[in-house]
């Protein structure tokens, strides 16, 4: 197996807590505000950090800010409902794919196939975890059909996979970049 870029389990934890402190408070993104990076910091976290510990950190995490968004921050609570407890499993799963792809991880570019193919199925699970919930269980919609839930994943999950490509897209720039940094100064050292 090979080490991942940025691999250095505290300053990559704290570097994808404080993204997710930057951009989760605000729920929606908008002309001053980046959209919210929850589901790339959990699908980073699992490919970066070793073991399921920083799951449960980054999940407690997540629930303090949206505490804070909404008892302080004027963020309104619709999205708090019995549904809330299935981000568990469904962070749980962008965290999962990225445990997987991290075993797959080579420093190369044939790297990027199980990249995508793992963050877009950590994706699809979490939409569908986290939407299909909060369309059943939060009493927010009177007669749940099958069709409606369609209907409002054609809508929605467009919006969740730019938010991915967004931020890995941006994570794959800065490991490309670590990499030529590391290399360049390993041939600078190789030839004292």
């Amino acid at each position: 197996m090979h080490t991942l870029p940025l691999s250095r389990p505290l300053p990559s934890g704290l570097l994808l807590a404080a993204l997710m402190l930057a951009t989760r408070s605000h729920h929606f993104a908008s002309p001053l505000h980046l959209p919210d990076a929850s589901w790339a910091v959990f699908f980073l976290a699992g490919a970066l950090l070793p073991g399921w510990r920083p799951l449960a950190g980054l999940l407690g995490l997540a629930a303090v800010i949206d505490y804070v968004a909404i008892a302080f921050g004027g963020v309104s609570a619709f999205c708090v409902s019995p549904a809330y407890a299935a981000l568990v499993p469904a962070y749980g799963a962008l965290y999962a794919a990225g445990r997987w792809y991290a075993r797959r991880h080579r420093p190369a570019a044939s790297s990027l196939l199980p990249f995508a193919g793992a963050a877009l199925t950590g994706t699809a699970v979490c939409e569908l975890l986290s939407s299909g919930a909060f369309y059943v269980f939060s009493g927010r919609f009177a007669e749940p059909t099958l069709a409606q839930f369609g209907e409002r994943l054609l809508r929605y999950f467009p919006l969740a996979l730019e938010g991915m490509a967004l931020y890995l897209g941006a994570a794959l720039v800065v490991a490309a970049v670590v990499l030529a940094v590391g290399g360049s100064r390993a041939a600078a050292s190789a030839s004292r």
